[in-house]
């Protein structure tokens, strides 16, 4: 495979990799020139300040970076179970397991070296163009900034450090390709082994019941003492961290029952077969769009239950506009600085279901074959992608709804004492990711419907 023909194959990896790197350009260089607004009122906290303003900006930076990460990964170890062929001839011909790895890591390279330089150009051209905006409205002093730093150019080599491990961690896949294979039409690598997932349920499932434990005695001790916030906020990370760890085992059995509501026709049920036939594609396609969901629930819901609760304590009507409209501003800018993530997700999920499709020419042609028409594949693929993208949402909601009460009334409930807090559910952002899951089940289902249905059954039957 040429060069050229690697770029395509991950020009969506290259996207994820800009993303990340354009966020965290701009994110930190616009926190650059805020130190700089501060150092110029010579308030004396302003190393306060900026210090509390760094630490924000990278909390926001390396969530991003955690989700392209994961994308990426997901994204090569797709990219590989479909050069199954190809990996088994080139094991025929004399090419060991581990050379291939490495080809694959270093495409990861160049995948993000080309991601960080667009990110890099685009976070700076933002920053330039923002700041030139809030100096023309007045909301900024005219003064002479510097756009860029040292540590603003962090992200890029972040991106590039992380899009390399993606990549060698998404082609582990490649050790597992034998060069018998090379005499069948495989598409997909082999599943891991069993013992290999019974190990990560274990460990997911010791990860989750111990972080819920953390997350209850966090509640618990919230009720006389507001440092409840730091247990809960540690059983938070790793209950969440063994649901990554556990998604093959719980993804698909969501998908199913989320399937199971697509109604008896045949159309459906091949949809709702196909999203949970392969546990592992399915799992890799959906488990980041969970995280972003997640992280903007979380927020969303402990910023929404504790302007409620602000709301029960003060009595004075202009003070209480007030506190309301600084914490919609405050959700606002933060359900924005962690939906970046969520966008990335996205992304990868579009790019997983194409390369999907891409690797079923054989088995849609088939269906082509005996009778199912243009039609009815679009609406089978764009059932799979609905019901991917309702499952992620559903989940990712349920969990940060859980997660954002917890993380309230491990704070508020030493104020309010010791009773629970009724969890407060933004409207709004419950309607909006409803939105979101039609667009997104649309647009992955957009390209690899018309891919699908564009080549002959023949042609779709003879492909390898």
């Amino acid at each position: 495979m040429s060069a050229r023909d690697q770029l395509l194959e991950h020009r969506p990896s290259i996207l994820v990799a800009a993303l990340g790197t354009t966020f965290g350009v701009a994110l930190l260089g616009l926190t650059h020139v805020v130190e700089q607004v501060v150092a110029a009122s010579a308030v004396s906290s302003s190393v306060t300040v900026t210090g509390l303003l760094g630490a924000a900006a990278s909390v926001f930076v390396g969530l991003a970076l955690y989700v392209a990460a994961i994308v990426t990964s997901n994204t090569f170890a797709t990219v590989v179970a479909g050069r199954t062929p190809t990996i088994a001839l080139l094991r025929l011909l004399g090419s060991s397991a581990r050379d291939q790895r490495r080809a694959v890591a270093r495409e990861g390279l160049v995948v993000g070296l080309a991601g960080a330089v667009i990110g890099i150009l685009a976070g700076v051209a933002l920053v330039v163009v923002a700041v030139r905006v809030l100096v023309a409205q007045g909301h900024l002093p005219d003064l002479a900034y510097s756009y860029v730093s040292v540590v603003g150019l962090v992200p890029a080599v972040a991106v590039v450090l992380t899009t390399v491990a993606a990549a060698w961690v998404g082609s582990r896949r490649v050790l597992q390709v034998t060069p018998l294979q090379a005499t069948d039409a495989a598409q997909d690598a082999p599943l891991p082994g069993r013992s290999r997932r019974v190990v990560r349920t274990v460990i997911a499932t010791l990860l989750v019941v111990g972080g819920g434990l953390l997350l209850v005695a966090g509640v618990v001790v919230g009720l006389a003492d507001p440092t409840g916030v730091l247990v809960a906020f540690a059983g938070g990370v790793l209950s969440f961290t063994g649901v990554v760890v556990g998604a093959h085992a719980l993804m698909p059995a969501v998908l199913h029952a989320v399937g199971r509501a697509f109604g008896p026709s045949q159309v459906a049920r091949l949809a709702a077969e196909n999203a949970v036939r392969h546990p592992e594609r399915s799992t890799r396609a959906t488990i980041g769009v969970v995280i972003g969901v997640t992280l903007v629930t979380t927020l969303s819901v402990a910023l929404e239950t504790l302007r409620t609760f602000v709301h029960t304590l003060e009595q004075d009507p202009t003070y209480a506009a007030q506190l309301d409209q600084f914490f919609s501003t405050t959700l606002l800018v933060v359900a924005g600085l962690v939906g970046f993530s969520a966008v990335i997700a996205a992304v990868g999920m579009v790019n997983d279901m194409s390369l999907s499709v891409l690797q079923r020419r054989r088995e849609l042609g088939l269906l082509r074959a005996v009778g199912s028409t243009a039609g009815q594949v679009r609406r089978m693929i764009l059932l799979e992608a609905t019901q991917m993208a309702l499952t992620a949402i559903v989940v990712g909601v349920a969990l940060g709804v859980v997660y954002g009460w917890a993380g309230a009334q491990a704070l508020l409930g030493s104020v309010n004492d010791g009773a629970l807090i009724a969890p407060t559910l933004p409207v709004p952002l419950l309607v909006g990711l409803a939105l979101t899951a039609a667009v997104l089940a649309g647009v992955a289902a957009l390209v690899p419907a018309r891919r699908a249905t564009s080549v002959t059954p023949v042609e779709a039957l003879a492909a390898r």
